[in-house]
């Protein structure tokens, strides 16, 4: 079986590395500071869209540099534990590299920690990951390089990333780099290709270095020369837009279907693309009768969505979609528009900051709600205020609500507004075991069922249930 040319011509030294030679200056700069001992900053960022050449970058620098690599992608499982246990412990620990020879840190011999699409970590299957890379980024004796699409993504997350690696930036490759490129991998394949198909190629791989490859490698099956009738096989790269560059054209570009057809290049809902209008419209249009006049083409678009939930018919979708931009933009007569920057919806970011506190209310009040043989709803409507107010005031109390409806301590916490590892909170499991006094000073990092507690002391006297109260 014939080597896939991505792999085959990945970069060897960062020279090689096309079409961002600044980026790989500063990853080459930071490389070079560990000859003198700990740096400042021991990890790196590397941020870019994807086939830029980030992760070729952190390989060829291990390369160049003789270092060891250990490698963590999407496709492996990236719990706080396994994190820990792959990545953590290899930035502390020597061991034989992959040549089977052994070189401890003060001869020279390093090992690359990297983490490949770090800021995709999700759900129970990367629980407990972000909390593990901040000390690994913090602590760890050996070289570590984050890969990202999205930086905003992951710092949003964790101010640690943002405030202890240096960032590092890849642009797509121009076109004309990209063809000088793949010019070099066709001649070493023995395939001659017309420069106008190469440029063809380049073009038409958004500044996908790896994309082009690969086109380049489809095209050179079973032939020797590639002319322009070869490649008209090519299918066209659609870039994925952002909603960042749907405000762009829909504000100030003047480009109202434009707008309209970038929003529909986007993975964004109508619903949450509204969002993103409504935060902008105020701050990008001043004369109040432009403003008067965008609202009005909005508020057309919700009645059109509002149709759709009613009727689930969402073929409504596409009027919603062309009023929320081109409507929007066509509102604008004369008046000036900002140029500040553009605005993430607070919204969204409310309720992405509240995700955590939002589910663990839903299962106290689920727990309440068993325990006490009611809704949900009347839970949080009636009793939760009052069940707040008694434990406040009542250690025996709070005890018998964490035995008797099984609340983890981020749940009593929760309820008392307090830290899990607040007395008030640690008061409440005085016979607990083991794992439970730990789970108090620590959140879990488990995702498992409310194990059952020893009943607290009650002095001799029966214990009252809560509906004795």
């Amino acid at each position: 079986m014939t080597e896939d040319w991505t792999e085959k011509y990945r970069p060897k030294k960062l020279s090689d590395v096309i079409g961002n030679p600044s980026a790989a200056g500063e990853l080459a700069e930071w490389a070079e500071s560990w000859k003198n001992g700990m740096p400042k900053k021991r990890a790196v960022v590397l941020i870019g869209s994807p086939g830029v050449g980030k992760t070729s970058s952190a390989e060829a620098l291990a390369n160049e540099k003789g270092w060891d690599m250990v490698e963590m992608n999407a496709s492996d499982q990236r719990t706080g534990a396994v994190i820990k246990e792959v990545a953590l412990r290899g930035s502390y620990f020597n061991s034989l590299g992959m040549d089977e020879e052994y070189k401890s840190n003060k001869e020279g011999r390093k090992k690359l920690i990297i983490l490949d699409e770090a800021d995709n970590l999700f759900g129970n299957a990367d629980r407990g990951a972000l909390p593990v890379i901040n000390e690994l980024i913090k602590t760890t004796k050996q070289p570590v390089i984050l890969i990202v699409n999205d930086f905003y993504a992951l710092s949003k997350k964790s101010s640690t990333v943002k405030t202890d690696t240096i960032q590092i930036t890849f642009r797509k490759p121009t076109a004309r780099s990209i063809a000088g490129a793949l010019k070099k991998i066709a001649l070493s394949e023995g395939v001659t290709a017309d420069d106008t198909v190469l440029m063809r190629i380049a073009e038409n791989s958004n500044g996908d270095m790896r994309a082009a490859v690969r086109d380049l490698e489809a095209l050179s099956q079973g032939r020797d020369f590639i002319d322009v009738s070869s490649a008209e096989s090519l299918q066209e790269r659609f870039a994925k837009k952002d909603m960042y560059s749907v405000l762009e054209r829909m504000f100030r570009g003047n480009d109202p279907f434009g707008a309209y057809r970038a929003l529909s290049d986007t993975d964004v809902d109508p619903e949450t693309a509204m969002l993103w209008v409504d935060e902008n419209l105020p701050y990008e249009y001043k004369d109040h009768g432009d403003l008067v006049r965008g609202y009005g083409k909005l508020s057309r678009a919700d009645v059109f969505l509002g149709r759709v939930s009613r009727r689930q018919y969402y073929g409504l979708w596409s009027y919603a979609s062309v009023m929320m931009t081109a409507g929007v933009s066509t509102s604008r007569i004369g008046g000036r528009t900002s140029d500040g920057r553009l605005r993430f919806p607070q919204y969204l970011m409310k309720m992405s900051r509240s995700k955590t506190a939002r589910a663990l209310k839903s299962s106290l009040s689920y727990k309440i709600a068993c325990s006490l043989h009611t809704s949900t709803k009347r839970v949080d409507t009636d009793i939760l205020g009052s069940l707040k107010e008694i434990a406040m005031n009542d250690p025996e109390f709070r005890a018998m609500l964490a035995k008797d409806m099984c609340l983890e301590p981020e749940e009593l916490g929760l309820l008392l507004n307090s830290k899990i590892d607040s007395k008030i909170v640690k008061e409440a499991y005085p016979t607990a075991p083991e794992p439970v006094k730990q789970a108090v000073s620590a959140p879990p990092e488990r995702d498992e069922g409310p194990s059952e507690r020893p009943a607290p002391a009650t002095n001799g006297k029966p214990q009252s249930r809560l509906l004795d109260f």
